[in-house]
This record gives C-alpha cells, structure tokens and sequence, in this order.
C-alpha cells in the first residue's frame, strides 16, 4: 500500500475515505522543518546555505511515515497546492531521505488537487508528478529573506530603540501604511462648506428633494458655498424665484456581479459582513476546505473551472429560472502571474449543494460557506438594471438650478443572490426614487434648507481594507496576509478597536527609525519589485540565489552604517521625523519645543522601560513635565498617564500617583528611592478608568486590605480585600495571608462595606462548599459512544472553557465553534487531533470474540452396582446441567 501524506488528520481522515483501504494516508501536520531561530541558521558567505531542523514536534510524525515505508515502499506527496505545500513536500522529502527511508529504488510522486472531492482525488492520482522544484527556489527565498531581515535587523531595533521588539520583510511595510494613515489623521484640519436643499412639491402633491448646483448663473462645485452667510444668500436666492422643472432625463443602467472569491477578498468580505479577522476567516475556510466543501482557499485566482461554471449555471436555472441566466458564461480573467497560484477561485466544490444542504453545524462555517456559495452564484448571473433619472429645475432668469436624482430597479438580476459590501458608509442620492415628474410644469417649495458640512479625515484602516491595500501595493500574497496582520497586533504595535487598526507608540517608534534608516527596504515600490522577483522565480525565470546576493548587498551595509549609532543621535533623529507630528507650530509663532512648564528646557520625545514613548522636558530631573506621545492635546494631558505616573496630589506627605505598569494599571505611595526600593502599591480594578481615578479613590485602594475585625467564633482576623481574581474575603491571622480561607465578594465596592455578619455568612458558605471536592465532574453534554474505540464522548466545562473529552483524552473546543452545536464526528476529528499531537492513539475497539459453541453434555453413566454411596459423579452431572 503507497504511503500518502498531507498535511493535517481531518485532510488525511477525508481522503482516505476516498482512497479506502490501498493506501496508507498519514499527517505531517505542518512544516516538519524549519530555520532554528538563531544567529547563522542562514549563511551568507556560504552562498545563503540554509541549516534546518526538524521541530520537536513534529519528530513523531516523521517517525510515524518512517515506519509506514518500511512496510510500503512507495511515498506519495499530497501537500496542499501551492508554494507552502510544495515547500512542505520537499522537506519532507529531504527528511525522509535523511533518515534512510527513502532509498534508491523508492518511488516517490507529487499529487496536487484544488478540491477535496472524490473526483479531484481520484483524478489527482492518476496524474503524479515531481516536486516543483521553482516553487521550492521561491519558498527558500522568501524564507531566507525573512530570517535575514528578522535575525539582522531585529537586534538593531533592540539596541537603538528600548521596547522594540521585532522588524520583518513585509510586517513593517504593513505597519508603516497603517502609521502613515493615523498621521493623516492627525494633521488633517476639517473644511467648512454648505450645501442647499430643497423640498419641492409636483402639480400632483407628490415630494421630492433636490440640491442646488447653480448659483448666479455659475455652477457649484463642493466648496463653493464656504459659510452660513453665503448659504443664506443661497436660499434667498431660491425663495425669491419661481422654479419649473427644465429637463428630465432617464438613462438604462446596468450592474455587474463582483468575480468569485480569492483569498484577499473573502477575507475583506468575510471582515465587512460578519466582523472577522484574517486569521479566523482563513481557519473557518481551512476546515470547509478539508470537509471537502470549497476549493483551496490560498489563490490570487478568480476563474473557475468549465465544469463549475457549468454547475453556477444549472443552480441558477433551477432556483430562479432563465431570465437570471446570461446568454453566455461569465468569463473573468485570472490575476495570477505565475504557477504558484494558478488554481482556480475558492467556491464551493458541488454548486447544487447549497448552504441549508450542506447541514454545516459550526456557524462560522455555516456564515463562510454560504456567503462563498451566494458569490459564486452571483457571479455567473444577469446584471441588474436600472433605470436612472436626472431632473434640473430652474429659474426663468438662469440664476438658479436644483438637480434632483433617483434610480428605480427594473430587474434585480444578480442582486437577488447576493451584494458586495462597502467598507465605508456611502451617502448615494441615485439610490432614492422619484415620482413622477414631468419637463416644463412648476415645482413648489416646501422648504428651503442651508446644511452644514465638514470634511472628513480618511478613515483607520480594518483589516479588510488593509488587506486591500497591500493587494493594490503589491505587497504579500494570500497565504501571508492573514500572519502578517495578526503578527503586528501579537508585537503591540498595532491594536483593533472596533474593528478600525490603531498604531501605537512601539509601532509609531519603530516606524520612525526605519523610515529613516532603512527607508528603502519599507518602501512599498521595493517590496513589490523584491515580490515580482520571487515570481519570476517561482515561474522557473529566475536565480532565487541571484535575488538573495543582491538584497544581502546592500542590506548589510545598511547594517552596518547603524552599529555606531548612540540611542540619544537616533531619538533625536526621530524628533525631526516626527517634529510636524510632535511639536506642530503654534499659532503665535513661538517655539513649540519650548516647556510651557519651566520654560528653560527643550521638549523631545523619550523612551519608557515598557517600549512606549512621551514627550518630556530636557530639564529633568528639575522640570518634571510630562505628555502623551503624538500632538499636544490639553484635554487628553489632563487625563493620561504619562510613563513616570500621573499626580493626584499628596496623602500624609507622600505624593499618591497612578501608573500604567506591566501588569497594567496601578497607584502608588511615594517615589521609588535607594531606602524605598519599593513603596506600596494597589492594582486598579476592572473596571475602573485609571485615567479617571481621584486622590481619594487611590488613598482607598492603597489602606486595602481592610481589616473587617475578629471572627467571632475563633478570634481570627477577618479581612477584605482586591485580589488577582477580583474582591474577596480572608480569614487569617495576618495580612502576609497564609493559609487560611478565603471567599469571594460579590462587588469590588463590598471591600469597604461588608461587615462582619455578611463576612462570616460566606465564609461559611465556602467552608460548607468543600465537601464537593473530588466529585466527578458532570458534562454539560453527551455525544454518544466513540465510532471507532467506543467509550462516551462529552463535553464539559472547564477552568479554560468548554472541552470535549474520550476517556483519557481532552480536546479544546476553539472559540469559533459553539458547544452545543459540536456533532459527534467533528469532536472525534478534535479528540485525533489532540491526540496525535500528544503522540497517543486511539484504538479502534477489537470485534467482539465469537462464542465457543456450546458442548454437550456427556452421556451419563450409571453408577456400579458395588459403590452406590460414592456422590461424585452426582455432582458431575450437576455441573453438566
């Protein structure tokens, strides 16, 4: 039997559904090897040799297709179809090899399929190849890139710039767009203007709104009517005048359906309509793709294959009739440059299965899958037409036009499927529709009304458009941008808040120092050339090793021309970056770096402990002025917690501050000093706005813990107090709290209320509530009985949320899929999973052993004559019976 591998168990379970039992199908769960993440694993002056390792990990894995070829010896590579699953299939090939368990005579073969089916199985089977070696050459230039730039440049950030914590090939070229949008924010100054708008009245009393476009015989553009003065002329203008109706014009209009799904679009679609990121709509599809429900969802393909555009087409006919089909296919041309991402778009493998039909449990799955279903559908269907009307009305004399516009479906075509959503709210007056109205008959004014508006900063990037936007630059590809985005998130440099990517200091900070000192490896125009490059590798039209030595060139020197820098030259050469930014003029020509509090020392931008960064006073230790990092905002520095702590004032002559620590927010009683190392402290609870905390909140928070009195049954201390997992009581000697019981508190205001009658209510009730200890835990839901090895499978609740367990075996259940809505066999796909990676099996139980047939009884014998009081053959027959 040939030994197949692929990547993951829930892809082996499927396939080997369709291969049966001729083949042995086996997970290499992932990358097998990798670059150890250290110094020299890539060398440069031994022509970028590249060192591996296999991961421990994945040393079982090996181990368990080592094993199977020695039974079978024929080794077939199934890896996903792309530049990751060719990587994949050579290291393994590479690994296999080394361990001797691919000999000579060996046969080894590359199968790829883009669907998880029966027939793209079968098919793909019957069409073995060899590993793609350019694919692989790209894979190795990619991969060294990243190291290099990772593991050289990294280090720098490290040394020049404190709390830093990592630069990367594409990671900082994302995090400079979304820095360079925040900045346009910040210097964006909002423009007045006004419009005017009419409601009129036809001859037949029907209403309709109509905007002035006309004034003084000229036309309006957007700015034209700058403030209320000119905006009340305007509509002065209009109340003086008759207005009739000049022109009505109607015009056919048609919409076309959006192209099928790639990766880059799903993922902004999958953002806009159900709020997900990049990474989770990449794990939703991972799993329809190996239920064998959708194509391979890592393309820059939008084509589709002939026999599934047939398949759109009979959908369409059978669910909503011919006049929602086009005369012929839609044919849209695919984006892709090369052969690493020549497969088709993601759809659904069987167009007739819709999303009620394809009885998808996990509701993240079921939301993905029928918006890929509907998107497909859509974009093999009719357009949708319109029919858009225009109407002016004007003065006799010229001086004023109104323009009124509307638009009426005449046929819903695609529309009736499914729209593309928008990233930004759009105000569209051609969405309203008109009543009828006709040329030359008189419109009455109902009101007249001047409206305000101001111009509006662009908007922070989601990752929707953020994926958008380095699709546009050239910068990524589809497997990268889901890692990229979450990477700059796990590094702190960017946060997500309401959906909209904000930059924060360490992102700002590192930012700055690149732009400046390594401008040309985060500049957008190189990063797409350096990506073109390893296109044309992956295409067989390029030395991967060529593109390496020249980057290496100059990157080191570049490297190199750093090492002598002192951190004080680099934040000053980053105050003159950001100085428009920082330290915008001030209105009366002054020095915007002057301190407005001492006024003899120099503002600048300084580093915390932490990574972040503020604006301090070059007068320190004297001058102890502080701000925020970015513009000054007098209402955010009254507010904010600078990194030394913000002043509330003075408790028995010591001042009382509040922080941002570590382990976030906390006040404190005096300075940290040689003889007070460390000064009492409280953490702010959740739930409490550190920024909003008073003098009198923090001098509560620094008496705790409060000592409520003496229990009156043994005399012990009874306490109150904030702790890790929220307020609670304590029933101990002393406040070092060894030992002891402790309850919870219903509210953190119970810590200074709660008396002693309450305190010894749930302290009791504590006491009582350990004798449950050691019970057995109860699910919360039964499954049934595994499939295959028998035993109950549950699902229980656990410290860290719901788990699924087999005996032994516990699986986490992921945040996606909701517990009640777990099948028996995606926990048995969970519980082989987890188990697999514990280096467990789970065996299938053994058939049931046949029962001996029953033998007869044997033939009694009378007992002799002589011996008629012997008794044991007596009880022979007894036992015979």
């Amino acid at each position: 039997m040939p030994v197949v591998v692929v990547e993951s168990p829930a892809k082996a379970k499927t396939i080997n559904k369709y291969l049966g039992n001729d083949y042995t199908v086996l997970a290499s769960f992932g990358h097998v090897r990798d670059l150890p993440p250290k110094d020299g694993s890539v060398d440069p002056d031994d022509d970028f040799a590249m060192k591996w390792e296999i991961a421990s990990d994945s040393k079982k894995h090996i181990k368990a297709i080592v094993d199977a070829l020695k039974n079978d010896n024929e080794l077939i590579l199934a890896t996903d179809p792309d530049r990751e699953g060719e990587a994949i299939s050579w290291h393994l090939t590479e690994a296999l090899t080394a361990k001797k368990a691919i000999k000579k005579d060996t046969p080894v073969s590359r199968v790829v399929f883009n669907a998880i089916t029966k027939a793209a199985v079968t098919d793909a089977m019957k069409n073995p190849r060899q590993v793609d070696v350019p694919l692989v050459d790209a894979y190795l230039a990619r991969r060294a890139l990243d190291y290099l730039v990772g593991f050289k440049l990294s280090p720098v950030l490290w040394r020049k710039l404190p709390g830093a914590k990592s630069a990367g090939r594409v990671q900082s070229v994302t995090l400079r767009i979304i820095v360079e949008r925040e900045m346009e924010i910040e210097v964006f100054r909002a423009q007045e203007y006004w419009s005017v708008k009419a409601v009129l009245q036809t001859p037949r009393g029907q209403t309709f709104e109509a905007r002035l476009t006309t004034l003084a015989g000229d036309k309006l553009d957007k700015f034209s009517i700058e403030n209320e003065t000119q905006a009340e002329m305007a509509v002065q203008a209009i109340n003086s005048r008759d207005l009739v109706v000049k022109s009505v014009e109607a015009k056919p209009g048609s919409r076309n359906p959006s192209p099928p799904f790639m990766t880059s679009t799903l993922q902004q679609e999958a953002s806009r309509k159900f709020g997900m990121g990049a990474k989770q709509t990449m794990s939703v599809a991972q799993r329809l793709y190996e239920a064998g429900l959708i194509t391979y969802m890592r393309t820059d393909g939008i084509d589709m294959a002939p026999e599934a555009v047939a398949g759109a087409r009979d959908a369409i006919k059978a669910k909503f009739g011919d006049k929602y089909l086009p005369e012929k296919p839609r044919v849209y041309k695919n984006k892709a440059k090369n052969a690493q991402e020549a497969h088709e778009c993601v759809r659904p493998t069987d167009l007739m299965v819709d999303t009620a039909a394809a009885k998808i449990v996990d509701s993240d799955q079921r939301k993905l899958y029928d918006l890929i279903y509907k998107r497909t559908i859509a974009s093999q269907m009719e357009a949708a037409k319109f029919e858009r009307t225009a109407v002016d009305i004007g003065s006799d004399d010229g001086q004023v036009v109104l323009r009124a516009n509307g638009q009426v479906m005449v046929f819903d075509g695609f529309i009736a499927v499914y729209e593309e959503g928008r990233d930004d709210a759009v105000v569209d007056d051609d969405d309203k529709r008109l009543p009828q109205i006709h040329e030359g008959e008189k419109a009455v004014k109902e009101t007249v009304t001047p409206e305000q508006h101001f111009t509006q900063p662009p908007p922070r990037y989601t990752e929707a458009t953020l994926v958008k936007r380095m699709e546009e630059l050239g910068i990524g590809r589809p497997s990268t941008y889901a890692s990229i985005v979450t990477t700059i998130q796990d590094r702190g440099y960017v946060e997500k808040d309401k959906n909209r990517l904000i930059p924060q200091d360490k992102g700002r900070l590192v930012t700055a120092f690149l732009s400046n000192y390594f401008r040309k490896y985060i500049g957008y125009d190189f990063t797409a050339d350096l990506e073109n490059q390893l296109d044309e590798v992956s295409a067989g039209n390029g030395d991967y090793k060529k593109v390496l030595a020249n980057f290496w060139r100059d990157f080191s020197a570049a490297i190199g021309e750093t090492s002598e820098l002192r951190i004080t030259e680099v934040l000053e050469k980053i105050n003159e970056v950001l100085e428009p930014h920082l330290f915008p003029p001030e209105e009366d020509g002054s020095d915007p770096r002057a301190c407005k509090n001492c006024g003899v020392g120099r503002l600048s931008m300084r580093t915390a402990r932490s990574g972040g960064a503020f604006i301090g006073c070059s007068n320190y230790p004297e001058c102890r002025y502080t701000r925020p990092f970015g513009p000054p905002n007098p209402e955010a520095e009254a507010s904010a917690i600078p990194p030394d702590g913000k002043l509330l004032g003075e408790d028995a002559g010591d001042e009382i501050r509040v922080f941002k620590g570590r382990f976030g927010p906390y006040v404190q009683r005096g300075p940290v000093t040689e003889e007070n190392k460390k000064p009492p402290r409280t953490g702010v609870p959740e739930g409490w706005n550190p920024e909003e905390i008073d003098l009198a909140d923090a001098v509560k928070l620094l008496e705790l813990p409060r000592l409520i009195g003496e229990h009156p049954e043994d005399g012990v201390n009874v306490w109150a107090n904030l702790g890790r997992y929220g307020p609670y009581l304590k029933h101990a000697e002393n406040t070092s709290f060894r030992g002891g019981t402790n309850a919870n508190l219903p509210t953190i205001d119970d810590v200074w209320t709660v008396g002693m009658n309450h305190a010894v209510q749930l302290l009791a009730e504590k006491k009582a509530s350990r004798g449950n200890r050691g019970k057995a835990a109860t699910p919360i839901r039964e499954l049934g009985d595994h499939p295959e090895a028998g035993g109950p499978v549950n699902i229980y609740d656990g410290k860290y949320g719901p788990y699924v367990k087999w005996e032994k075996i516990n699986a986490t259940i992921p945040d996606t899929i909701d517990p009640a809505d777990l099948t028996l066999a995606h926990a048995v796909d969970l519980l082989d999973e987890r188990a697999a990676k514990s280096g467990k099996t789970i065996k299938k139980k053994a058939a049931p052993k046949k029962k001996a047939a029953a033998k007869k009884p044997a033939a009694k014998k009378k007992p002799a004559a002589k011996k008629p009081a012997a008794k044991k053959p007596a009880a022979k027959k007894k036992a015979a019976d």
